[in-house]
């Protein structure tokens, strides 16, 4: 989460606080915060694991099984030579048929797997499967024979989706009332707790309440680390730390796809991913606590201890007068009588058509970013490769934005991103098949785009609200934005209807965010808004 803190040019005496002790002092960036940051990598690593749905729920082609023709159990040859007279063959692209047989001619009768002539089958009839035969067993669709119940395949990804919406309001009590180190910690243990339960699930109703109960206990792992490491540093190098910790996210993709690509059953997948995790919880004993909470809870010896430690490791001094203003309870600020946030929004026209134009930025983002993610798989038939090419190209994007967001402006940056994945979404759909690497370019390419767009948000977002309010509309924007990404694992169904629907839909929903942008002001180089007055002269 990276926010700028402007200083104010005409205060004759800064106020000393953490950043100004950050900035004159300790040093922004030194060993004790390259240090963290490289701890933090790991736990944003293993949060890309909540997207092992991917690869565990994956489509596997199947067919009708044909008990007459001896096929007692879905463990027989997926294409024996007579399996187009029992079978239809779709013409398009000569597979045979996923979900529908032939009727029987003669009902009851059973012939030997080796001789199952045309002659047993009326092909001027078909009927439903009432069993399944799959080409390959990697995958929960063959454990559980899901078939062509593609709804039910598709819920593991959307309840895995909702863990990490209904885990926000949960994690930010833990973090905010216990401390940062304590909601990373906690959301280190029910992830590798759950996802480890999940390797042993009987049946698919046990998957999938294990599969909420990882991301509603656990997806608090990404949000802990993105927290810790942004108050770690000082304002110079928020954006630089925001886009390195969105890029150890997308590592953590790199590395779950790699992995996936290696160990192909999915129970044995996932024991892989997870038991390493538990390794996580040495941090109890490595991390110290984010100093910013410790002054803000006035724990005022532990934060010296920090103050000391990170003075140590980066080779600097802080001085008695820093300390006495960080640590005397008489010079911390004192909050002010809270206005009552519902109603500066509906009394102010330029705070309520922000509040309703931020969250729509946010579903639209992880909308297209989930959505491209899950339905890169169907690029072409190497899945993993695909996967990998399509989260990796997220690292420039997301270090694209520190480059842009100075030099052109938020306005510009967002805007022109939106509109740019909307175009590669819908040039998407009209590339011939036979043009695979055009096609793979241009799927990049709007990927890129929307990672640039993710990383841009937080500060754009921030940068709009109040400080008295900053945090609670960031975390609304949030939160909202978190129903695109519910809504991403079930995309992949629409293209029953046609090929081409999901990445219209995703173009749509870019542009109408990139008109949106237009309707918001310009921030660059204005002093971040202290109060609801000035938010509204921006």
């Amino acid at each position: 989460m990276a926010i700028n803190i402007s200083e104010s040019a005409d205060t004759e005496e800064k106020k000393i606080d953490l950043d100004y002790v950050l900035v004159n002092e300790l040093g922004e960036f030194g060993r004790f915060q390259l240090k963290y940051i490289c701890l933090i990598a790991l736990p944003l690593m293993a949060a890309a694991f909540f997207s092992d749905y991917v690869f565990t729920a994956a489509a596997l082609p199947h067919r009708c099984r044909i008990p007459e023709c001896g096929e007692g159990n879905k463990s027989v040859v997926f294409h024996p030579e007579w399996i187009a007279n029992a079978v239809p063959v779709i013409e398009d692209d000569s597979k045979l048929a996923s979900c529908e047989r032939y009727v029987s001619a003669y009902p009851g009768y059973n012939s030997s797997v080796l001789n199952c002539p045309i002659e047993m089958f009326d092909h001027s009839r078909t009927q439903k499967c009432d069993g399944f035969v799959y080409e390959g067993d990697n995958s929960i669709v063959y454990d559980f024979d899901l078939g062509c119940e593609e709804w039910l395949r598709s819920l593991s990804g959307t309840l895995s989706s909702l863990g990490t919406l209904l885990v926000l309001p949960l994690i930010g009590f833990i973090s905010d009332h216990f401390g940062r180190r304590m909601a990373l910690l906690f959301s280190v243990l029910n992830t590798a707790l759950f996802g480890i339960f999940k390797a042993f699930s009987v049946n698919y109703t046990m998957f999938l309440v294990l599969q909420l109960l990882e991301t509603t206990l656990g997806a608090g792992l990404a949000s802990s680390a993105y927290i810790f490491a942004a108050e770690l540093v000082g304002p110079k190098y928020r954006v630089v730390t925001s886009a390195t910790s969105s890029s150890a996210f997308a590592l953590g993709e790199v590395l779950l796809g790699a992995i996936a690509w290696l160990v192909r059953p999915w129970r044995t997948l996932i024991l892989t991913l997870y038991i390493p995790v538990f390794l996580l919880l040495s941090y109890n004993w490595i991390l110290f606590e984010s100093v910013r909470w410790l002054l803000a809870k006035k724990k005022f010896d532990e934060a010296r201890n920090v103050l000391e430690n990170v003075a140590k490791t980066n080779n600097a001094e802080i001085s008695a007068k820093s300390l006495d203003a960080l640590l005397n309870p008489s010079t911390i600020t004192k909050n002010s009588q809270q206005r009552s946030l519902v109603k500066c929004i509906f009394r102010s026209r330029v705070l309520l058509k922000r509040v309703c134009t931020t969250p729509i930025w946010w579903m639209t983002t992880t909308f297209i970013y989930y959505g491209l993610s899950i339905n890169s798989t169907s690029l072409s038939s190497t899945i993993y490769l695909n996967y990998i090419l399509a989260v990796a190209v997220e690292i420039p994007g997301f270090y694209s934005s520190v480059i842009t967001l100075d030099r052109f402006g938020r306005r510009k940056t967002l805007c022109f991103a939106f509109f740019f994945s909307a175009a590669c979404n819908l040039a998407f759909i009209f590339i011939p098949l036979d043009l695979s690497i055009l096609r793979l370019v241009i799927y990049l390419a709007g990927k890129f785009s929307i990672s640039l767009v993710l990383a841009s948000l937080y500060l754009y977002t921030s940068e709009l609200y109040p400080t008295e309010f900053r945090h609670s509309l960031l975390g609304f924007s949030s939160m909202v934005g978190r129903i695109g990404s519910v809504c991403a694992p079930l995309t992949p169904l629409l293209t029953a209807y046609w090929h081409g629907l999901p990445h219209t839909i995703f173009a749509i929903f870019g542009a109408l965010s990139g008109l949106l942008v237009l309707t918001q002001p310009e921030t660059l180089s204005k002093k971040l808004p202290d109060t609801l007055e000035e938010a509204e002269a921006i």
